[in-house]
């Protein structure tokens, strides 16, 4: 039964992304921002299609720590679910992405007309550079930046080593870095199509102020905060 669901919610959501990218194509020349406010209604959609199809909610706590100006949003990485539902909960926004998505048919054309930040991750010091330049400029376009420093998706219970590429853009811009942690591996493993029923949990930390500290500092300070909501969730 859940995969039958899984199915359905996969083919609604292929359905509406197919509408919104061609529409999204069709008015590239409009200015970003009305690019990105098209796009972003795929996932409100597909938060909603997987409440009703699969009884997927969402619990959030601290959602009053979302700053009012562009930040850095530091997020642990375990599912797809997550590159959809920071959409719906932080303002307009870009992600850190490897060079491979962009390929993608549909999907990837979707994600080249919102001017994610993409990079080669087997040039790792070219790749650094240009986090931290083309995600500076996005923060002072007052767009957030969205950051998976694992850099791959990890177990539900797990937790990768931190990069610090967010960290870095945060030191150069003096904008905050809003640690996220959620555990939506539980519901939604990595590479698993089946999804179970079930609440995500996403956890918003109090906005962090780079002044004085080191990107390196903020990297260990941000990964042993989500640790501990490991531990909780």
């Amino acid at each position: 039964m859940l995969f039958l669901r899984s199915l359905l919610y996969f083919l609604g959501s292929t359905l509406v992304l197919t509408f919104l990218v061609l529409l999204a194509l069709s008015l590239f020349f409009l200015p970003l921002k009305y690019r990105y406010g098209i796009l972003s209604k795929w996932s409100l959609f597909c938060m909603w299609w997987l409440k009703v199809v699969l009884n997927i909610n969402v619990n959030i706590i601290g959602k009053d720590n979302i700053s009012n100006s562009a930040s850095v949003i530091v997020s642990n990485h375990q599912s797809t679910w997550e590159t959809l539902a920071l959409q719906t909960i932080f303002p307009h926004q870009t992600w850190v992405l490897k060079q491979e998505l962009q390929w993608i048919p549909i999907f990837g054309w979707g994600l080249v007309l919102l001017k994610p930040i993409i990079i080669n991750r087997g040039e790792k010091l070219k790749a650094i550079k240009k986090v931290i330049k083309e995600g500076s400029a996005r923060i002072k376009e007052g767009i957030f930046v969205v950051v998976f420093p694992e850099g791959t998706r990890k177990p539900y219970g797990q937790l990768g080593e931190y990069q610090n590429g967010g960290m870095a853009i945060a030191k150069k811009t003096g904008c905050d870095v809003i640690p996220v942690y959620h555990n939506a591996g539980k519901l939604w493993p990595k590479g698993s199509f089946t999804k179970q029923s079930g609440t995500i949990t996403v956890v918003i930390g109090t906005p962090i102020n780079p002044q004085g500290k080191n990107a390196s500092t903020l990297t260990k300070e941000v990964r042993e905060w989500t640790l501990d909501m490991q531990k909780k969730y």
